[in-house]
């Protein structure tokens, strides 16, 4: 058999096309030849690889019949790839299998060919320094994946935090046409019948018990209470914000945020969304169709709605600069500050994602903002209809859960962006899980060097602080630690939690994780690495916080300030070798959405040119 295969390749084409049509015309392949050279769809990437007569589409042909595929796949059908970031590394996603086979029964149910690859697993629970970190490679990997292979559009299933934008940004570079869907949000749990929001209720445990003042029988039965099934965080944290983004902004299809993983509807979502991608193949919907200027703006609007995530803020931010789409850190203040919390969900609320999804979803607050006037519903989706027809007749049946304008959970629930003499190119506070207080404030500073300082020095009786100081941690930034962690909703000094403090104000240039609560400024830009005026706070310096006026101020004399500039030392974390050095060689900063700097723009979906 080997030798049947290499002989060909010492003649011409021409003379290998006529010997196997003489030679196999018994066995019907003279027949494939003439279905490949005639009446195939010249438009799709992938006939040039399949629908040629040549040498290289017999050798391409070949390559995947030990897939068991018959001669009628070849036909100038569409490929689809399913793009799936599974794996045991993290629960999140270990759904993912299952979505991936009802997906490909929706490709072959329209029309296409199937072809399922991994993406790179990453996700927030297990993954050091950080996965925002390895977004940016995630990404990288997935688009060079579709640009080098005959791929016409894709399936894209993501779950936890960082693999919703880490697809849709490989979409978007490479402009073919894909449909995400979400693994979907665990169950709801509880713990001797109370709710506990995954994850959020470890912060309150973290923060008002001694450590190892439960008894370890109780730890487990709270641990095993915590992910009590596959899925993403039940709250709305940030893997919840993504898939209802991605919904909003019409490249996924409706009920993707809110359907919980382990429920049979998901497996019917993955089914129409192969089906989907088919089409979108055929319409030629590409994500730069779709993921428009409006379609930005209906996602900075139901982040608000939903009191969603301040990573989405870095996450748009680094696809827009993919797309080419006019769309800056400010446009979250513009478009959605002022607009209510409806959704009554952990931390901004009390209740979970199924709560949620029962009460109607995602389509019921798209319904809501539109009925109002801040949601754009001619803006375009991937199935072809604009974003209203994934919302017509949507029906609230729990107004608790997602609740009217008139009586919204948080009357001004939009994330807020501030700038000053601290953050001169912006930082992020989300108020609706703030404390309204807080919220203008002027104390003095207790600074941490990092994160490692912050945990060996904050419950630390002698530390000097008092419960109106601002905590401030630096070197957390995407350069600083590296990969700005999720450390910015870091954790009270315990001797003030035992006399009764609930909240304080914290500073950095982190990230924090949006199943916390707090008054918490993060994602400050310029990071202290990166030589940001955060590097120059000393311990004691006033600092004023002031949301309703947008700023966020070091009050110390510019005198003073560039004497202490003078003396900064360069951060001395310099790896030598492999993707960290790419990484912190080339990574922007959060008010550009930390991605690469060489990544902006698009690089399209040129079909590569074949080998000789």
């Amino acid at each position: 058999m080997a030798r049947c295969l290499r002989w060909p390749l010492r003649r011409s084409d021409t003379y290998w096309r006529f010997h196997r049509t003489e030679r196999e015309t018994s066995s019907g392949l003279a027949a494939t030849d003439e279905v490949m050279t005639e009446g195939i769809s010249k438009t799709l990437r992938s006939q040039d690889w399949f629908g040629r007569a040549d040498r290289q589409g017999y050798e391409h042909r070949s390559m995947l019949r030990a897939l068991g595929l018959p001669d009628h796949v070849f036909d100038g059908r569409p490929v689809v790839g399913i793009c799936s970031m599974w794996s045991e590394l993290n629960p999140c996603d270990v759904g993912l299998k299952e979505l991936a086979q009802h997906a490909r029964v929706g490709v072959l149910e329209a029309g296409g060919l199937p072809l399922e690859f991994p993406g790179l697993p990453i996700g927030e629970p297990l993954m050091r320094p950080s996965p925002l970190m390895y977004r940016n490679l995630a990404s990288m990997a997935i688009e060079e994946t579709l640009r080098s292979n005959p791929l016409d559009g894709v399936v894209m299933l993501a779950g936890c935090d960082e693999t919703t934008p880490a697809m849709l940004m490989a979409a978007a570079s490479c402009d073919l046409p894909c449909v995400l869907v979400s693994s979907g949000p665990k169950l709801s749990e509880r713990f001797r019948g109370h709710i506990i929001g995954s994850d959020t209720v470890g912060w309150r445990i973290e923060e008002h018990l001694e450590p190892g003042s439960l008894p370890k029988n109780e730890t487990f039965e709270l641990e095993t209470a915590m992910s009590c099934s596959i899925g993403t965080s039940n709250t709305m944290g940030t893997a919840s914000t993504m898939a209802a983004v991605a919904e909003a902004m019409g490249i996924a299809l409706a009920y993707n945020a809110s359907i919980p993983a382990p429920d049979a509807r998901r497996l019917v979502l993955a089914r129409k969304a192969g089906a989907t991608a088919v089409h979108a193949v055929k319409a030629d919907r590409r994500p730069s169709k779709i993921l428009t200027s409006s379609a930005f703006g209906n996602a900075v609007r139901v982040v608000a709605a939903l009191g969603g995530s301040t990573d989405a803020v870095i996450h748009l931010l680094a696809l827009a600069r993919r797309l080419g789409v006019p769309f800056e850190l400010e446009d979250w203040d513009r478009l959605g500050s002022a607009l209510p919390c409806l959704v009554n969900l952990v931390p901004s609320g009390a209740l979970l994602m199924e709560d949620f999804d029962n009460a109607g979803g995602l389509p019921v607050v798209l319904r809501r903002l539109y009925e109002r006037g801040f949601l754009d519903g001619a803006a375009p989706t991937i199935t072809g209809g604009p974003l209203s027809s994934c919302f017509e007749g949507a029906e609230c049946f729990d107004d608790g859960v997602i609740r009217q304008f008139d009586n919204p959970v948080v009357a001004r629930a939009g994330l807020a962006i501030i700038k000053g003499s601290l953050a001169p190119d912006g930082a992020v506070i989300r108020p609706s899980a703030a404390t309204a207080r807080l919220l203008q404030h002027r104390a003095r500073a207790v600074v941490f060097e990092g994160i490692e300082d912050f945990w060996s020095r904050i419950d630390d009786s002698s530390l000097e602080v008092e419960p109106e100081s601002i905590l401030v941690l630096r070197n957390c930034g995407p350069r600083g630690y590296p990969g700005m962690p999720e450390v910015g909703n870091f954790k009270l000094p315990r001797k003030l939690v035992q006399k009764g403090v609930t909240d304080m104000v914290r500073l950095s240039d982190a990230r924090m994780s949006d199943t916390a609560y707090g008054t918490i400024v993060s994602h400050v830009a310029p990071e202290s690495a990166a030589g940001g005026a955060l590097a120059l706070v000393r311990t004691g310096d006033l600092i004023e916080l002031d949301v309703n006026s947008r700023r966020i101020d070091l009050l110390v004399s510019a005198d003073d300030l560039d004497k202490r500039r003078a003396q900064l030392k360069p951060v001395a974390h310099v790896p030598t070798r492999g993707y960290e050095r790419l990484y912190l060689d080339h990574v922007m900063q959060a008010n550009a959405g930390a991605d690469f700097d060489f990544m902006q723009g698009g690089s399209g979906s040129p079909v590569p040119k074949p080998s000789t």
